[in-house]
């Protein structure tokens, strides 16, 4: 039988069939925004706290648009939508320091800094280091030529941490740079070797 009011006149341009459709559809598209983050956000829109997703960071000297979820860090953004894949990512809960980066000329674990946080800061990765022209950063030379690193896994988060200790302190004793770097952990577990080659790096970057 049919129901009456699916022919009766439309009210305000809906029937009541359509009307109860809208709103099953509606409820649908709010829960898939809870069980998948991020979808109801497409198109780069304001989410539900008026966090927008289109962002240009200041990366390396460089401006670079990219879309952020509001609840991702800056390892994932630089990782995977950046391709800085030099930037490595141990623990991701900041405790290796593998992740290090300088924002505004300070290490951070960027494991553990949302995105959104450091839209206005500059952000320097180990791939900011060398010269346009190839030429390494008076760091990275030092410990190449104390081969101060194994595996290299660790060796950007230490190199970025150590850049940063080295802007207040240029010349800092062996026990102080182990303190300075100490948030760094190597799997290696060859500490004496990375601390000649920083603070050879640190002497070269001291002769400019």
């Amino acid at each position: 039988m049919t129901d009456a009011t699916d022919n009766a006149t439309p009210r305000q341009g809906l029937t009541r069939r359509q009307f109860i459709k809208s709103v099953i559809a509606a409820g649908a598209v709010s829960a898939a925004g809870h069980l998948i983050p991020g979808l109801a956000l497409a198109g780069g829109k304001a989410g539900p706290a008026g966090v927008e997703r289109l962002l240009t960071l200041s990366v390396n000297g460089q401006k670079r648009p990219v879309d952020v979820l509001p609840q991702e860090t800056l390892a994932q953004t630089l990782r995977n939508k950046l391709g800085l894949t030099g930037l490595k990512i141990g623990c991701d809960r900041a405790e290796c320091g593998a992740c290090t980066v300088l924002v505004d000329g300070v290490p951070q674990y960027s494991c553990s800094v949302l995105t959104h946080s450091v839209r206005d800061k500059k952000i320097v990765t180990i791939e900011g280091l060398a010269a346009p022209d190839g030429r390494l950063h008076p760091l990275q030379q030092g410990v190449l030529d104390e081969q101060g690193f194994q595996c290299g896994y660790c060796a950007p988060g230490f190199l970025m941490a150590t850049l940063g200790y080295l802007q207040t302190h240029p010349d800092p004793s062996r026990e102080e740079l182990a303190r300075g770097v100490s948030g760094n952990l190597c799997r290696c577990q060859d500490y004496d070797k990375i601390l000649t080659g920083l603070l050879r790096g640190a002497e070269y970057m001291r002769r400019g």
